[in-house]
């Protein structure tokens, strides 16, 4: 008997972390499904994502450990994911830890630890350093060149 795996997530800025969840995901069943939240269900969450919907379904689906990728428009959707799909798992990673007990209900509930030392927050975090430092740098060029120009 097939045994689904479903989970959810924005998987923004596809990395490691993603790969190993998913992989560890798809060995605790047959089948790996993914509800992948909407550019405008992320806009209720107040998460602004780099990729579109559209770009990270198209990632997810390329990924050898995820069998389907479906969109995740609301909180609310997933009781109703889980028995379309059939699913006997639901997991997500552990910083969900809890939030999710009441589906137990209809589906065995498993929160997985995450990889340590990557996220996408961080990954957004040092981007945006780096461009700090970098409009740093311009202005330090601009203000040395309008010096330079005043001494003309």
């Amino acid at each position: 008997m097939n045994r689904t795996v479903i989970t959810y997530g924005t998987f923004d800025l596809f990395h490691v972390g993603h790969v190993r969840l998913l992989k560890r995901l798809a060995k605790l069943g047959d089948r790996l499904v993914v509800g992948c939240s909407t550019d405008q269900f992320n806009e209720l969450k107040g998460k602004r994502t780099i990729m579109s919907y559209a770009q990270r379904k198209e990632m997810l689906e390329a990924c050898r450990y995820v069998d389907s990728v479906f969109p995740e428009s609301n909180w609310e959707q997933k009781r109703e994911d889980i028995l379309r799909e059939q699913a006997a798992i639901f997991a997500m990673g552990d910083d969900w830890a809890g939030k999710f007990d009441d589906l137990a209900d209809i589906v065995e509930v498993i929160y997985l630890p995450r990889t340590q030392d990557i996220s996408t927050t961080e990954i957004k975090e040092l981007v945006s350093s780096v461009k700090q430092e970098k409009k740093q740098e311009l202005l330090n060029v601009c203000d040395h060149l309008i010096s330079l120009a005043q001494r003309l």
